[in-house]
C-alpha cells in the first residue's frame, strides 16, 4: 500500500509529496491477488437477506425455554422461596432454585493467580443464600414456552431481607461499609503498585506539573444479539451439546467439562451466526451454567435468550474507574514523568473466569504508553460493590489509559503555551527507536507514532482548521480540536491467561482441504461475529493455496469441527487466526505439489500453482486442474504408487511468542463544537490513522475502525449506567440508556500507516478496538479545547451537557 504525503496549502487544498512514499510491503504468498484487497465478506449477503442463524432460531425436539427470577434489589438474604403456584402453571416443566442446580454444577472463584494476591468469593449459578446485586439470578423456571414461563414467573414468590450494600466505590473500603463477602476480610479485590526509581525526583526538577481526577461512568455492550445459548443434555449419550453465542467456544467448552465434571471430548459448543459481543460474551455467565444445569436435571434441551431489559443488570458493565493523574515536563516541552492512581469497582464477583481485575491492571500498564517518559508511577486498587459485575468490554483498559494520558497531556502544553500537536511531536517514541520498553515495562516491538502524527496533520489539514477556529470564535462560535496518541494491544503472547491457570489458548488453529471439486475448505478456531474473519480467512486461504476466491469455503464456531484455539478477543482474529490459516494453505499448496510431482512424474520444484492449476514454474503453462487431482487422489488412488498416499488435508496452529503482546498504535483528532448556553456537543469531523500492520481487507478495516470510534463516542458522550444509593440501576432499558445514532456521528476518516510485526510471516496486527481506545480522549480534548476561553474544563465521562454547563458555573 503506497501512502500519500500531503502538505497543506489553502484550506481544502492539498498536494501529494510523491518524493515520500511509504515501501511497498513484500508478498506473503506466491501469486499475491487477495491479500490487501477490498472483498465482499461471504456471508454479507446472506445476512442481509435476513437468512442469518442466530440461538433464538434453532428450535429442537422437545425444547423447553427458561427465564429467570432476579433479584431486585442489590443485597440481600433469601429467606424462602414459594413456587408452588408456578408449578401449577400451565406447560412448567421445573422450578429450580440455587440448591438444585448445585446438585450438578460446582461452584467457583474466578481469580488468576499471576495476579497476586487477588480475591473473590465462591459463586454459583444460581444465588443460595443471598443475593449480591440487582439482576443476579435466584430461581430458574422451565416451561415449554417462553410465554408459559413468563407467565409462571408472575406468581413466583421470594422472600428476602433486604441487606445493606456497598455502593460507592469511593467508600468501599472504608470501616463502616458493609463487608459483601465476610469470609473474604474487606471488599478489596486486588491491588498493583508500580514505581521506577526517580519519580519523585523528576516531579522535583519539573518545570511544569499537572494534575487532575478523571471519571469514567459505567457502561456496558448494547449488541443486536443478546446473550443466548440452547443446551441440549443427551442422557443416552451422556453428551451436552450447546448452541451459544459467545466468542471462545473452545473456553465454554473447557469450562462445561470441568464445572459439570464431564470429559472435553462429551461437550460441543457450537457458535453458528454471533449478533456481536464486543468482550460482553467472551466471559462464562452465571445464568450460562444454570442453563446446562437445567437440561441435564430436565433431561431435554433448555433455551435461554436474554431480553433487553435484564440484559441491562445480567451482561456485564465496564469502565467504571476514578483515576487522579499527574504530568511532570520541563518548559522545553518534555515529559519526565506520569503518576495516576486508580480506583474502579467490579460488583461483588470478579467474572470467571478471565477476571475482573484485568481492566485495570491494563489501565497501569497503558498510561503514558505513546511517549518517552522513563519515571512513572502507579497505583490500582479493584475494590467489590452490591452492582452488577464488570469485566472486559472492547478496548479493555484502553480508553480509560488513552483518556489519562492524553488528557495530561493536553493540560500541559496548555500550561506550556505549546501547540498540543508539536508538544505530541517532541515526546512521542521515535519509528526508529524500537524495539522498546515503555516506562511501564511493557515491551514494544515496532510503531509508527511519528508517521501517523505526521498523516494526520495533512488529512485533517491542520494549521487551516486552526485558523477556522480562531476567526470562529471571534464571532463567538466555540469549536475544539482534540488529539489523542494511542497503542493498542493485540495478538497476545503464549502465556497471557495461562500463566495465571485460566485455561484460555493462546494458539489457534486452522485446518485446510482440497476437496474433490478442486474447493478448499477452511475450518478456523477463531470465529466470526460480524468484523469479517470469514472474510479475511478466505482472502489469506486463496492466496496462499492458489484458487480464485470464490472456490475457498469457511467454518468457524464449533468445536467438534474446528482446531483447538482461543477464539475471538483482544484484536487477535487476524494477527493470530490469520497466521494459522496461512500456514495451513501454504502446507496445502505444498502436498498439493507433491501429489501433482507424482501425477506427472517430474520435480515438484519445477512445478507452481496458479489460480487453482498446477503450472510449469518456468513457462506457467497449464498442466493439472485442482479437480484433476481432487478425482486422482480420493477416487483414483489405485493409479498412483503403492508408497505414496495423498494429504490433502492438514492443520496447522500458531502462537505469538516473541512478546507479551504485539502492539499496534495510531492517533486520532476530533472537531466539535460546543453551545456554552446549552451545553451541547455538535461532533463535526473525526479523523483516525491506524498502524495495524499489514492490512488483510481495507474496506473491513476501515469499518472496523469507524464502528469502533463511534462504540468510543458513545461511552464518551451519551452511555452511563447510573444508579440511585441503594445499588439499584435507574436507567435499566434503551428508553433510558442512550447509545450512539448515526445522525449524530460525524463523518469520520480513516487513513493506515503499514508496520508489520516480525512476529508472524503475514505481519497483521489488530485492528478491532484501537478505534474504541482512542475517540474518547480525541473529543474529550476537543470539548476542553472548545471550553478552554471560557475558563472550563470536563474530565468526568460521559461529557453530558449537564456536566459542561456546571463546569461553566451556569448550574450548581
Amino acid at each position: 500500500m503506497t501512502t500519500r504525503t500531503i502538505e497543506p496549502r489553502a484550506a481544502g487544498e492539498v498536494v501529494e509529496r510523491p518524493d515520500q512514499v511509504e515501501a511497498p510491503l513484500h508478498s506473503v504468498t506466491e501469486d499475491p491477488r487477495y491479500i490487501g484487497t477490498s472483498r465482499e465478506r461471504p456471508s454479507a449477503r446472506r445476512l442481509v437477506q435476513g437468512q442469518g442463524v442466530y440461538v433464538d432460531d434453532i428450535e429442537l425436539p422437545r425444547m423447553a425455554h427458561v427465564v429467570f427470577w432476579r433479584s431486585p434489589v442489590a443485597h440481600c438474604r433469601i429467606l424462602r422461596i414459594h413456587a408452588d403456584a408456578a408449578r401449577a402453571m400451565p406447560g412448567v416443566v421445573m422450578v429450580a432454585d440455587g440448591r438444585d442446580i448445585a446438585t450438578v454444577c460446582k461452584p467457583w472463584v474466578a481469580t488468576l493467580s499471576h495476579l497476586a494476591g487477588m480475591k473473590s468469593a465462591l459463586q454459583y449459578p444460581l444465588a443460595i443464600e443471598r443475593a449480591c446485586w440487582q439482576g443476579e439470578a435466584v430461581v430458574a423456571i422451565v416451561a415449554e414456552t417462553r410465554e408459559q414461563a413468563e407467565d409462571a414467573l408472575q406468581l413466583l414468590q421470594v422472600d428476602f431481607e433486604r441487606l445493606p450494600p456497598a455502593v460507592d466505590m469511593e467508600t468501599a473500603l472504608d470501616a463502616d461499609t458493609p463487608v459483601i463477602h465476610p469470609e473474604l476480610g474487606d471488599n478489596l479485590c486486588f491491588t498493583r503498585s508500580l514505581a521506577t526509581a526517580g519519580v519523585d525526583e523528576a516531579f522535583a526538577r519539573a518545570d511544569t506539573v499537572v494534575e487532575t481526577t478523571f471519571e469514567f461512568g459505567r457502561h456496558t455492550g448494547v449488541t443486536l444479539e443478546p446473550r443466548s445459548q440452547l443446551a441440549d443434555w443427551s442422557a443416552a449419550e451422556q453428551r451436552l451439546t450447546v448452541y451459544h453465542s459467545c466468542q471462545a467456544p473452545h473456553m465454554m467448552q473447557d469450562l462445561y467439562a470441568r464445572q459439570f465434571e464431564l470429559p472435553e471430548s462429551a461437550v460441543r459448543v457450537v457458535c453458528k451466526d454471533v449478533g456481536g459481543s464486543f468482550g460482553i460474551k467472551v466471559h462464562a455467565y452465571p445464568d450460562d451454567f444454570a442453563t446446562v444445569a437445567l437440561s441435564m436435571l430436565c433431561r431435554r434441551p433448555v433455551k435461554f435468550v436474554a431480553d433487553r431489559i435484564e440484559s441491562f443488570t445480567s451482561d456485564i458493565h465496564a469502565r467504571h474507574h476514578r483515576v487522579k493523574g499527574r504530568l511532570a515536563a520541563t518548559r522545553d516541552g518534555e515529559i519526565l514523568a506520569f503518576e495516576i492512581d486508580d480506583l474502579t469497582g467490579i460488583g461483588p464477583y470478579s467474572m470467571f473466569p478471565r477476571t475482573s481485575a484485568i481492566e485495570g491492571n491494563q489501565v497501569v500498564n497503558l498510561v503514558g504508553g505513546p511517549y518517552r517518559h522513563q519515571q512513572y508511577r502507579a497505583h490500582l486498587k479493584v475494590v467489590f460493590q452490591n452492582k452488577t459485575p464488570t469485566c472486559q468490554y472492547r478496548g479493555v483498559g484502553h480508553p480509560i489509559a488513552c483518556a489519562v494520558t492524553e488528557g495530561l497531556v493536553d493540560l500541559a502544553a496548555r500550561q506550556l503555551r505549546m501547540d498540543p500537536l508539536e508538544f505530541r511531536r517532541r515526546n512521542v517514541m521515535r519509528d526508529d527507536s524500537y524495539p522498546a520498553t515503555g516506562a511501564s515495562g511493557i515491551r514494544l516491538e515496532v510503531l509508527s507514532h511519528e508517521a501517523c502524527l505526521r498523516r494526520i496533520e495533512a488529512m485533517m489539514d491542520y494549521p487551516a482548521l486552526r485558523a477556522e477556529q480562531a476567526a470562529l470564535r471571534q464571532r463567538g462560535i466555540h469549536r475544539g480540536i482534540g488529539f489523542a496518541t494511542l497503542i493498542e494491544l493485540t495478538n497476545p503472547g503464549a502465556a497471557f491467561y495461562g500463566v495465571g491457570g485460566a485455561r484460555i489458548a493462546s494458539q489457534d488453529g486452522c485446518t485446510a482441504r482440497l476437496d474433490p471439486s478442486g474447493a478448499v475448505t477452511v475450518m478456523a478456531s477463531v470465529g466470526e461475529q460480524g468484523q469479517g474473519n470469514d472474510g479475511i480467512f478466505r482472502q489469506i486461504a486463496a492466496d496462499a493455496v492458489g484458487v480464485d476466491l470464490e472456490m475457498v469455503r469457511v467454518i468457524t464456531g464449533d468445536t467438534d469441527v474446528t482446531p483447538y484455539g482461543g477464539g475471538t478477543w483482544a484484536s487477535r482474529g487476524a494477527g493470530i487466526g490469520g497466521e494459522a490459516v496461512l500456514l495451513a494453505g501454504q502446507a496445502l499448496r505444498a502436498n498439493i505439489l507433491k501429489l501433482a510431482a507424482v501425477m506427472l512424474q517430474r520435480d515438484a520444484a519445477d512445478l507452481a500453482v496458479r489460480r487453482g492449476h498446477v503450472v510449469d514454474a518456468q513457462t506457467s503453462v497449464q498442466l493439472l486442474s485442482f479437480a484433476e487431482l481432487g478425482r486422482v487422489a480420493y477416487y483414483r488412488s489405485d493409479t498412483l504408487p503403492k508408497d505414496f498416499t495423498p494429504e490433502l488435508m492438514v492443520t496447522r496452529h500458531y502462537a505469538q511468542r516473541d512478546f507479551p503482546f504485539i502492539f499496534t498504535n495510531g492517533v486520532q483528532a476530533s472537531y466539535v463544537e460546543v453551545d456554552p448556553e446549552t451545553g451541547q456537543v455538535r461532533l463535526l469531523r473525526h479523523w483516525a490513522v491506524e498502524d495495524c500492520g499489514r492490512v488483510i481487507n481495507p474496506q473491513l478495516v476501515d469499518e472496523q475502525i469507524r464502528g469502533a470510534i463511534v462504540q468510543g463516542l458513545g461511552g464518551a458522550l451519551l452511555e452511563e449506567c447510573l444508579y440511585d444509593d441503594q445499588g439499584l440501576m435507574r436507567n435499566a432499558s434503551l428508553a433510558d440508556y442512550l447509545v450512539p445514532m448515526s445522525s449524530e456521528m460525524p463523518d469520520i476518516e480513516v487513513a493506515h500507516v503499514q508496520t508489520p510485526t516480525r512476529s508472524s510471516q503475514l505481519g497483521a496486527k489488530g485492528a478491532g478496538e484501537a478505534g474504541t481506545a482512542g475517540a474518547p480522549a480525541a473529543v474529550m480534548n476537543a470539548i476542553n479545547d472548545a471550553l478552554a476561553p471560557l475558563g472550563a474544563q470536563v474530565w468526568s465521562q460521559p461529557i453530558t451537557p449537564e456536566k459542561i454547563l456546571r463546569a461553566l458555573g451556569h448550574v450548581p
